[in-house]
């Protein structure tokens, strides 16, 4: 079930300039309603900033990427949706695909760089995060972490490591790797996960898994163990990452979206927005708060490994096959 968070602020002076562009009175507009999977405070901070700072209303409404994409795809052109952002691209290829979004302005494109966005430019990259082995570094020394994410489909590591299957973290993860190895490849290593993986609800409890001793490793995103490490570490002080690098299946760096709803009434609104979160504003939030993804924008915050070294594979984001993947991963019992 979704919740709506009410966020207004008095000033009004961005929406007025915007709004008489198009002989639009600024009175008319009520309030930009965003349909937000990202994480909750992230989402909070984004949009407190962004309505202090513009005086745009804005409406929250919360849910996870492919809860809101088939409820966009179910209320078709009646959707109140404005703006939509998610945690990872699947859900935004699956609209793109079925033709939901307006185009992204050229300004707001120009601000991101090439590989964190689709060619279409109908929606946007506006923050990332990397795939990492999280691992018992007292249980593991460096030689003998896998080389790479397929090595994990080996009988040696049966028992030893788990993932959070179905999470849309992880989905996307695997839709990587059907983009860059294939159906085939694909199928045989969910099969083997299948038989050699423990699966948990959510990347942080795999996490706490592996800082208690029950497994050795998890596929997860890096910001799981440094904003445990930020707070007490007490579900992460055992645990340190693995980064595969060298274009690895493992090294995928996802991509969060925003786009713009076609049948969005406050198309202006929503632009403003977008052009926002993707600009200084945004992104340096990304860089100085505590959600630990990335800018992709801007600078970094600095605790992370920087972009440039993940050594990520080229994968492209608006491609990335969602209905696929989970027909194989229903197919291999993980789902």
């Amino acid at each position: 079930m979704t919740k709506s968070i009410r966020i207004t602020f008095a000033a009004l002076s961005l929406l007025a300039a915007t709004a008489s562009g198009s002989g639009a009175r600024a009175e008319e507009f009520q309030e930009l309603v965003v349909y937000n999977a990202q994480h909750e405070g992230l989402g909070k901070a984004w949009i407190e900033a962004f309505t202090k700072e513009t005086g745009i209303k804005v409406v929250v409404r919360k849910g996870s990427d492919m809860e809101f994409a088939n409820l966009i795809l179910q209320e078709g052109d009646l959707t109140p949706a404005d703006v939509f952002l998610t945690e990872n691209s699947p859900a935004m290829a699956l609209l793109d695909q079925e033709g939901r979004f307006a185009p992204v302005d050229k300004e707001t494109l120009d601000q991101v760089p090439a590989e964190y966005r689709p060619a279409d430019g109908m929606w946007t990259g506006i923050a990332a995060r990397s795939t990492v082995f999280a691992y018992d570094k007292t249980k593991l020394t460096e030689d003998k972490l896998p080389k790479s994410m397929l090595d994990l489909a080996d009988p040696a590591w049966k028992g030893r490591w788990g993932a959070s299957p179905a999470g849309a973290d992880f989905q996307a993860i695997v839709g990587a790797l059907l983009q860059l190895k294939g159906e085939e490849a694909t199928a045989s290593w969910l099969a083997a996960m299948k038989e050699n993986a423990t699966p948990f609800k959510g990347n942080s409890t795999a996490m706490k898994a592996v800082n208690a001793g029950e497994i050795e490793g998890a596929v997860i995103y890096h910001y799981y163990w440094s904003g445990d490490q930020a707070k007490t570490g007490e579900n992460s002080n055992n645990v340190a990452l693995h980064y595969f690098k060298n274009q690895d299946p493992g090294a995928f760096v996802s991509i969060s979206g925003g786009g713009i709803l076609k049948t969005s009434k406050h198309q202006k609104e929503a632009q403003v927005f977008l052009k926002w979160v993707t600009g200084k504003g945004g992104q340096s939030i990304l860089r100085d708060g505590d959600s630990f993804e990335y800018a992709i924008a801007g600078d970094a915050n600095p605790k992370l490994v920087p972009l440039k070294d993940l050594g990520a594979p080229k994968v492209e984001a608006s491609t990335l096959d969602s209905k696929k993947v989970v027909e194989l991963m229903t197919a291999a019992g993980l789902l």
